[in-house]
C-alpha cells in the first residue's frame, strides 16, 4: 500500500474502519452463537470488551476479507459491507449490514480520537442488543459479502482477486430492516442496520 495513501483523511479513515470492521464482524459472529462461547476470548478494543476469535481459521477469514477492502475504501468504491446469514440452500435469513460513504474530496485532518469515539458507540450498541442473539438453525452458515460502487477490475491487484461473486440469493420482496445505529464524522458516514426477510417472504 502506498504509505502517502494512507496518510490521507481517506486514508486514515479507512484504515481505522478496517480495524473496527474486523473486531465489530466478530462480535456478530460471537452474538449469533454458531461457535461455541469457547472459540472467542475477552479483549478490550477502544476501551470495550468485545471478542477475538481464537480459531486461526475464523480469525483470518474475517481479518483477511477486510483487509482486503483497504485500497477500496480509500477510494470511495465501497457501499456496504454485510454478514449474511443463511441456510445451506443460500436463502438468507438476516444480514447486517454496514453502510458506507466516504467523502472523497474532504482534505483537513482527521481526528482519530473522534472518529473513534463514534465507532465506539457501534461496539457497545451491539454488546447490548438482546434482538441480536437470535437462535439461528443448526445448518446456518455465514459470510462476508461487500458491495461495490463500480467492480475492480480482475488481475488488477492482489486485492480485487480476493473478491468473488456470490451465489447467496436474493430476497424478492423488500426485506424489514431494523436501524442500529448511525454516525456522521466527516470524511465517513456509516450506518448499521439489520434485514430480515418480509413476512410474505417468510410464507414462500
Amino acid at each position: 500500500m502506498d504509505r502517502r495513501e494512507n496518510q490521507t483523511p481517506q486514508g486514515q479513515t479507512a484504515r481505522v474502519l478496517v480495524e473496527f470492521l474486523d473486531v465489530a464482524i466478530t462480535t456478530l459472529v460471537y452474538l449469533k452463537g454458531l461457535y461455541p462461547s469457547g472459540a472467542f476470548e475477552r479483549r478490550r478494543y477502544m476501551n470495550v470488551v468485545v471478542q477475538r476469535a481464537l480459531h486461526p481459521h475464523l480469525r483470518y477469514y474475517i481479518h483477511a476479507s477486510v483487509s482486503g477492502l483497504l485500497p477500496f475504501l480509500q477510494k470511495g468504491m465501497v457501499e456496504r459491507v454485510a454478514i449474511i446469514f443463511f441456510v445451506a440452500d443460500n436463502v438468507p435469513l438476516e444480514k447486517f449490514v454496514f453502510k458506507l460513504a466516504m467523502n472523497l474530496s474532504y482534505g483537513s485532518s482527521v481526528k482519530e480520537v473522534d472518529l473513534e469515539s463514534s465507532l465506539r458507540s457501534f461496539l457497545v450498541k451491539l454488546s447490548i442488543s438482546e434482538s441480536l442473539t437470535k437462535e439461528l438453525p443448526p445448518d446456518c452458515r455465514w459470510e462476508i459479502t461487500a458491495y461495490f460502487r463500480s467492480l475492480p477490475e480482475t488481475g488488477s491487484s492482489k486485492e480485487a482477486d480476493l473478491w468473488i461473486p456470490t451465489d447467496t440469493k436474493q430476497w424478492h420482496q423488500p426485506p424489514l430492516i431494523t436501524p442500529i445505529k448511525s454516525m456522521s464524522i466527516e470524511p465517513l458516514c456509516l450506518q448499521l442496520y439489520l434485514e430480515h426477510p418480509s413476512l410474505s417472504e417468510s410464507m414462500l
